[in-house]
């Protein structure tokens, strides 16, 4: 009677064993396709996707991904500042990148002075400690001018000893149109113009006009603006 029962025990555990194994058998088939779904997926977007990972925080998914770029002070300052840049109609502004705020650039146009109807192009950089740092500033149209020499570096009280973080981008346009109108022969950069402007005012002026119609002076040539 035993050995009966111990061989109807032997039979029952076989049998479960081969129902585990065929279920186990079942669920490796159903989970294929989605194995290959997912390599799929995977090739699809070169690898370089999300990764997900099991177990991260509270036995949850984790999907990491790559870290955003930390913007610098000077990136932060200038978005406040495009918004209030205003230039009336003497200067308006343009941005070649919309990714990148802090190159950009300011075209003045005189309405009166000298330089009446010329159009100049100035190069903005903002440095990545700006407001407490001020902005790079490069004239790229050649002019004759006591304070922006011929290589388009300008001198404005502003632009260094003078300035300070509470000033912006509006207050280093509105100094650079001043100069348009007011030169300043006591701070020049292009010590030359500023001695003719002091001591020959006429002849300062009839100079402007040959570079402002595309003339040379002293071997440099200007390229016609007016």
């Amino acid at each position: 009677m035993c050995a009966m029962l111990r061989l109807k025990n032997k039979k029952a555990q076989a049998a479960a064993a081969a129902a585990e194994e065929e279920k186990a058998k079942k669920e490796a088939a159903e989970a294929q396709p989605e194995a290959a779904a997912a390599a799929a997926d995977g090739a699809a977007d070169g690898g370089k996707g999300p990764i997900s990972v099991m177990g991260g925080i509270g036995g949850e998914a984790v999907t990491t991904g790559k870290k955003k770029k930390k913007r610098t002070p000077g990136e932060i300052r200038i978005q406040k500042d495009i918004a209030e840049l205003d230039g009336g109609t003497v200067a308006r502004h343009e941005f070649p990148s919309e990714s990148d705020l802090t190159k950009f650039f300011v075209v003045v146009t005189p309405d009166s002075g000298f330089w009446k109807g010329a159009t100049y192009r100035f190069q903005f950089n903002i440095p990545a400690q700006y407001p407490h740092e001020a902005p790079k500033v490069i004239c790229q149209t050649r002019i004759y001018h006591p304070n922006i020499n011929l290589e388009g570096n300008v001198c404005l009280n502003i632009l260094r000893e003078d300035w300070k973080p509470v000033l912006d981008i509006n207050a280093v346009i509105y100094g650079l149109i001043y100069l348009f109108y007011e030169p300043n022969p006591d701070d020049p950069l292009n010590h030359e113009a500023a001695d003719l402007f002091r001591n020959n005012i006429s002849s300062f002026e009839r100079t402007v006009q040959r570079t402002l119609r595309g003339g040379s002076y002293q071997g440099v040539q200007f390229d016609r603006l007016v």
